[in-house]
């Protein structure tokens, strides 16, 4: 979208939304979310802005209530050459990255299709909730290519690597109770319900303990590109850091006094 639609009143094609301590990031590019080089960019910025905002607790990532987001924009990519995808290729990686390593739960809402790189987004994220007449694959080997946002390696990583193959090498699409089956969802709810059920999820970590959620996510994501020895020697130092935390005092000195679950964290 240009500026000037923009300043006429247009929507962004990307919006950060953020209320009591839930920041929804939402696709707005019609017709079908195309994720072309502009919309790559804000996604990236607006991951960052998540990333750093103290009153950000947890994410959704959503592209609305009829589409998640359909893919690259192909019109824009016809035209490019190896040198052009050369350069552009891992600006598309850092924004992609930039929602996976968002040191807070992250969650995808996903209605309608979720293709090629909008299946690669949804894979950046935590958990995904899907509708139950979602759809997701990687179909890019249909153009000769292959997916370029993370897709041949985040996907193998969540399903494993035989069913990566094969989803990749057809690039066959994917319907909600398949995609719940093999592990590439983990939830399907009636599609009316995908946005509030994702948010609910996000709002039980607001208030939480924000250093033992980074520590956890970044042990489990680092652990996996490295050996079991090396992942365990991440969890350990980690595990002994959060013992210099104003909220490892209270989360056990709550239990100790008022049993489970009543600890009321600072984020400190």
């Amino acid at each position: 979208m240009s500026e000037d639609a923009q300043t006429a009143g247009a929507p962004a094609p990307v919006r950060l939304e953020v209320a009591d301590g839930v920041a929804v990031i939402r696709l707005d590019r019609p017709k079908m979310n195309a994720l072309d080089a502009d919309l790559q960019r804000r996604i990236g910025a607006a991951a960052t802005e998540c990333a750093e905002r103290d009153d950000v607790a947890a994410v959704v990532l959503t592209g609305g209530p009829r589409v998640f987001a359909a893919g690259a924009d192909i019109k824009e990519m016809v035209q490019l050459g190896y040198a052009d995808m050369a350069r552009h290729s891992g600006v598309l990686q850092a924004a992609f990255t930039a929602v996976a390593r968002i040191p807070k739960p992250v969650v995808a809402a996903v209605n309608g299709y979720a293709l090629g790189g909008g299946c690669e987004l949804a894979l950046c994220a935590d958990i995904r909730i899907a509708a139950d007449d979602a759809t997701f694959g990687q179909p890019e080997i249909k153009l000769g290519v292959i997916p370029g946002a993370g897709g041949t390696q985040r996907l193998a990583r969540l399903v494993g690597p035989s069913r990566a193959k094969e989803l990749i090498f057809s690039g066959r699409f994917v319907g909600a109770a398949e995609a719940l089956a093999i592990g590439l969802v983990d939830q399907v709810v009636p599609a009316e319900e995908v946005l509030a059920t994702a948010t609910a999820w996000a709002r039980q970590f607001v208030g939480g303990p924000a250093l033992a959620l980074r520590a956890a996510k970044e042990c489990v994501d680092r652990g996996l590109e490295v050996d079991l020895d090396s992942g365990l020697e991440l969890e350990r130092v980690q595990f002994a850091a959060l013992f210099a935390t104003e909220d490892r005092a209270t989360g056990m000195r709550s239990f100790v006094e008022q049993g489970p679950g009543k600890a009321r964290f600072s984020g400190r």
